[in-house]
């Protein structure tokens, strides 16, 4: 079918006119759904912060010999990336440390590296069935080893968990602080994060694929 030169000239307008619009709506898409991920994640850090402070908080009214305060961290770090996992650490301990526990504002530089190694570790395969032990343990050792220092260095050992008496009985046996204080808290940190992992991945395996993608701020399946 053929039209006439004014007709192809009104179509073409009318097609220019429609990739006009095009063009204005879908950077305004793009943008909303930025919006609507970013938001998403900020939701996420908040409820991690949350599940540290009450982990912590019974942790230490109970005094319990593992601390429960890397659960929110590590699933920051797993879903959301290092940075947020660091960002949750800092913003869990200051939280902790304000209200309930001085101890944790000081102990934050290890939280923070037990965050930036989940966001590392994560993504890898190394949280498989049977790689489980392995990974828990690769995110346990950087953390542990300046937990270790600070708690020696600066508390002689004594700080607020419940652990602190085997660092002292440990010290009193004629263990030099520095080595007291990592062999009791290298046990105790992984079991501490062994039953973190254990409930991050159970609460990965909860959520959808396409909340993951948005967390990681993807595109979600069939999205245009």
């Amino acid at each position: 079918m053929e039209y006439s030169k004014k007709e192809r000239m009104s179509r073409k307008k009318e097609k220019i006119g429609m990739n006009g619009v095009e063009e204005i709506i879908q950077p305004e898409k793009r943008n909303k759904k930025r919006m609507q991920s970013n938001c998403m994640r900020l939701t996420m850090a908040a409820f991690c912060i949350s599940i540290n402070f009450a982990g912590a908080y019974l942790a230490l009214c109970l005094k319990l010999p593992v601390y429960l305060d890397s659960i929110g961290t590590i699933l920051a770090g797993a879903v959301l990336g290092p940075w947020y996992g660091m960002a949750v650490a800092f913003g869990s301990g200051l939280l902790s440390g304000v209200t309930s526990d001085i101890y944790a504002i000081y102990f934050l530089p290890a939280g923070m590296i037990t965050g930036a190694a989940a966001g590392f570790l994560f993504p890898t395969r190394l949280f498989d069935k049977k790689r489980m032990p392995l990974g828990t343990a690769l995110i346990t050792l950087p953390g542990t080893a300046v937990s270790s220092c600070i708690s020696a260095f600066l508390f002689h050992g004594v700080t607020s968990s419940g652990s602190s008496i085997l660092v002292q009985l440990l010290s009193q046996l004629g263990c030099s602080m520095v080595v007291s204080a990592f062999a009791v808290q290298i046990i105790t940190e992984y079991a501490d994060r062994f039953i973190s992992v254990a409930f991050v991945l159970i609460l990965r395996a909860c959520m959808t694929a396409d909340m993951k993608v948005r967390l990681k701020g993807g595109r979600p399946h069939g999205a245009v």
